[in-house]
């Protein structure tokens, strides 16, 4: 896993939506009611997570388990097995589609994500060659897998690059030694800046690297130098998150036990400032209030489809899917999961056809986040109000008749947002 990002897709409503009902197999999903129109529409993507790591990082709380407790299937390996089974869940959510007589359109972007999706090595292009079958790939298209440093190599980029991938997400997350130590990544820094020459000696078009700031005990020269060593590599797109202690993650225990210092969100704050500063110093625009790129066409579209109304298809335990207002989740347990493939039951857990109010919650909670902004007419009467309020107060502006967030709003984007979705008349 990269980082505490948005790439794997959550519900971002999960506080707001009526209660899921319970679905096996997945036929029983209510797709009569989904909005065909725009499923048509809109843009499409996969997401397509990987769930094993070699160890599990301190901080992560993703479905994500260490590679030796998956099953090494007939073959001895765990790997080709799982993509066995990812083979099989696609060809069977394919199907699905078609008995209920639904085409989207062919997909303008795929996200390998997880997880630690360079383990799958030469697996990689040959699910995508399944997704190509099974839903169709525009020209063009976006293709994007994210990466751990330590598991890339010159061999696997020219392989994942002739195979379709043309942009890569590394996980760097620092450049100071001692930080990785307390987040348990496996790479030294030199691996991460290593990682990227090898991809773009590989010619792919879109490099990202991860950071992660406000790391107990990171200090200001830190973070200055992670964003300089990150600058040097010529990437073109940044993303940059704050470091959340989870409950159940082993960081979230060492807090607990009084061994590291708990976060400082003052410190977190002035790390945001000082990270955004320095990249829009080196030519960098930010797009979403944690990614940065210095061009539009080095924006991610797949993250953009999220944000901005898209639909996706997702597959992989415990990857969440949405179409049409209708919203699943694939079951998170591996072995659970391919006892049902087995059976030829598609794996959900559970979904959820979400209400016209629901949507238009999503709709203000993730285009805010975009420098694009909300537009005016997804607020009612109270809201505006709200947000008038924002733009006294220096956390928005209007421009025209979109809302947008100012580099301190930013920060308090969420208080906002919960401000806004309170604000009924």
């Amino acid at each position: 896993m990269n980082a505490p990002s948005s790439s794997t897709p959550v519900p971002p409503s999960s506080a707001h939506t009526t209660r899921p009902f319970k679905t096996e197999p997945f036929v029983a999903v209510p797709w009569e009611r989904a909005d065909l129109d725009s499923i048509v529409s809109r843009p499409f993507g996969i997401y397509l997570h990987v769930p094993f790591c070699t160890s599990r990082c301190g901080y992560c709380d993703f479905n994500t388990y260490a590679l030796r407790t998956f099953p090494p299937g007939p073959a001895g390996d765990p790997i080709a097995h799982w993509a066995e089974q990812l083979t099989k869940e696609l060809r069977l959510g394919a199907q699905i589609l078609t008995d209920h007589n639904i085409t989207p359109p062919a997909a303008n972007t795929v996200f390998f994500g997880g997880g630690t999706p360079s383990l799958l090595g030469r697996q990689l292009p040959k699910i995508l060659d399944v997704v190509r079958e099974c839903f169709g790939i525009a020209p063009g298209a976006e293709i994007t897998s994210e990466a751990n440093p330590e598991s890339t190599s010159p061999e696997l980029f020219d392989c994942w690059r002739a195979g379709g991938v043309n942009r890569l997400s590394l996980g760097m997350q620092s450049s100071e030694p001692r930080v990785l130590a307390l987040l348990d990544r496996q790479h030294d820094p030199a691996r991460a800046v290593a990682a990227i020459e090898e991809a773009q000696a590989a010619g792919f078009e879109h490099l990202n690297l991860d950071l992660i700031y406000g790391t107990p005990g990171e200090t200001t020269d830190d973070v200055a130098r992670s964003v300089d060593t990150v600058l040097a590599t010529g990437v073109d797109h940044v993303s940059a998150y704050a470091l959340t202690i989870e409950p159940g993650t082993a960081l979230f225990r060492k807090v607990a036990h009084g061994e590291i210092d708990p976060i400082d969100d003052d410190m977190q704050a002035d790390r945001y400032y000082q990270i955004d500063a320095a990249l829009q110093e080196a030519g960098f625009h930010w797009y979403e209030v944690s990614n940065w790129a210095r061009q539009r066409d080095a924006r991610c579209r797949h993250n953009l489809g999220y944000w901005e109304g898209g639909n996706w298809w997702a597959a992989g335990p415990g990857a969440y899917g949405y179409m049409g207002g209708v919203r699943w989740s694939i079951r998170k347990n591996p072995r659970s999961y391919g006892e049902l493939l087995a059976q030829g039951i598609y794996p959900a857990d559970w979904c959820e056809k979400l209400t016209p109010a629901e949507i238009r919650e999503e709709t203000i909670m993730l285009r805010l986040r975009v420098r694009d902004g909300l537009g005016r007419e997804y607020l009612n009467p109270a809201q505006i109000r709200v947000a008038d309020t924002a733009v006294m107060d220096g956390l928005a502006v209007w421009i025209g008749d979109r809302l947008v967030l100012t580099t301190r709003g930013r920060l308090l984007a969420d208080g906002l947002i919960g401000d806004l979705l309170l604000a009924e008349e």
